[in-house]
């Protein structure tokens, strides 16, 4: 498989300079690579009890902030609202 990185980075939006595009080629491979030997997994293999990986429930926890809070954190707010960069034209 051949991977363009050039592409890969104008859709990050992130410059590569081409001393680097080698690098980075390489090491995306080393990551599909790796993913491509990850074992299949199905609902009877994620059920078995002596299967180490162990799936959790996903709940949210609630009331353990408040919304002031969580507010501080964030670069930019109007109106109570998280002000984001414009994505699309």
């Amino acid at each position: 498989m051949d991977i363009d990185i050039k592409y890969i980075a104008k859709l990050s939006r992130i410059s590569i300079n081409s001393n680097d595009e080698q690098k980075f080629r390489k090491n995306m491979q080393e990551i599909v690579d790796m993913v491509n030997g990850l074992p299949e997994i199905n609902e009877e293999l994620a059920l078995d009890k002596n299967n180490a990986m162990i799936l959790r429930d996903d709940i949210a926890e609630t009331g353990k902030f408040s919304r002031e809070e969580l507010m501080k954190n964030a670069p930019e707010v109007q109106a109570g609202c998280l002000v984001v960069p414009k994505t699309v034209e």
